[in-house]
């Protein structure tokens, strides 16, 4: 297992290095969860390292790149347990592909894990302002002034999701999620809404000097929901593209174990800022319950 850096905790450790290198150290089986947002092809660019999936010229490489990681997940995870993708369409371009549409990157990533072996158990879809990715995409499909210019280029705002995908094999250990049934009820509906596009960590603390490379956290509402449905206290929650640590993060919070592979240097640093943080706050949450208990 090649790592550049690690720091690790109580319940938790972040590894610095490329996850193809570093996964094949994980033993076979030990993971009861993994929740993470990979790159998303070559839309965005996320470090200059020739190792970054995000600089893959073509789509087939990128997949073909990709096979390194999900052979893994397969093999770290628990039978029977899942591996929790967070993905959405990817806009196609004129100069690139020849077309502005969409590409198919949600339906990609589910023939893909497919073909590596995992069952595809289901998905969410996860509500998204319009207006807002308007403001943050400047998309010609999302403004006001292309609708009332010529509304054939309008479009829907793109949803996120969440794939899930199952390891073949029973489950020896079953998971009780800690949720109320009006909980369940909103939770197992097909669109997830209430999830706050803010409710992110602070993307700065990942950026460098001058950095104008992309970041984007998966919401911390996304990752919880995800982490109590699928997984017990006390496991192990896996994110091999952790960027700044929103998934090992919420594994502490919530009481969980967490291991977290990031590339990028900045982003490891921010991460282990970040669960450090989550870390002390959960000392301070268990001394004021001792506390409690002993008045």
């Amino acid at each position: 297992m090649h790592v550049i850096d690690q720091a690790q905790g109580e319940g938790w450790v972040m590894l610095n290095g490329d996850s193809a290198e570093v996964l094949p150290g994980i033993p076979d089986r030990s993971i009861g969860l993994s929740v993470f947002s990979p790159p998303f092809g070559s839309l965005y660019t996320y470090s200059a390292t020739e190792r970054d999936l995000g600089n893959c010229a073509t789509d087939a490489e990128f997949w073909g790149h990709f096979g390194y990681i999900s052979s893994e997940l397969l093999r770290v995870t628990m039978p029977g347990r899942h591996a929790l993708v967070h993905v959405a369409q990817i806009p196609s371009q004129k100069a690139k592909d020849g077309v502005i549409g969409l590409k198919d990157f949600r339906g990609d990533t589910i023939r893909h894990f497919i073909e590596a072996g995992f069952i595809y158990h289901g998905e969410v879809c996860i509500d998204k302002d319009p207006q807002a990715q308007a403001i943050r995409t400047k998309s010609k499909g999302l403004l006001f002034t292309q609708m009332h210019k010529d509304s054939t280029w309008s479009r829907p705002a793109l949803a996120d999701y969440i794939l899930i995908f199952r390891a073949p094999g029973e489950n020896a250990v079953s998971v009780k999620p800690n949720i109320t049934n009006d909980e369940w009820i909103e939770w197992a509906r097909p669109v997830w809404y209430g999830i706050r596009e803010s409710d992110t960590l602070n993307v700065a603390e990942g950026r460098e000097s001058a950095d104008e490379r992309h970041i984007c956290p998966l919401q911390l509402g996304t990752i919880e929901r995800c982490i109590r449905l699928w997984s017990n206290p006390g496991e192990t929650v896996l994110s091999p593209f952790a960027g700044i640590g929103s998934e090992v993060y919420m594994a502490v919070k919530l009481g969980r174990r967490g291991v977290g592979v990031e590339l990028k240097p900045s982003y490891y640093r921010a991460a282990v800022r970040n669960i450090q943080r989550a870390e002390a706050s959960m000392r301070t949450r268990d001394l004021f319950s001792a506390l409690e208990d002993a008045s």
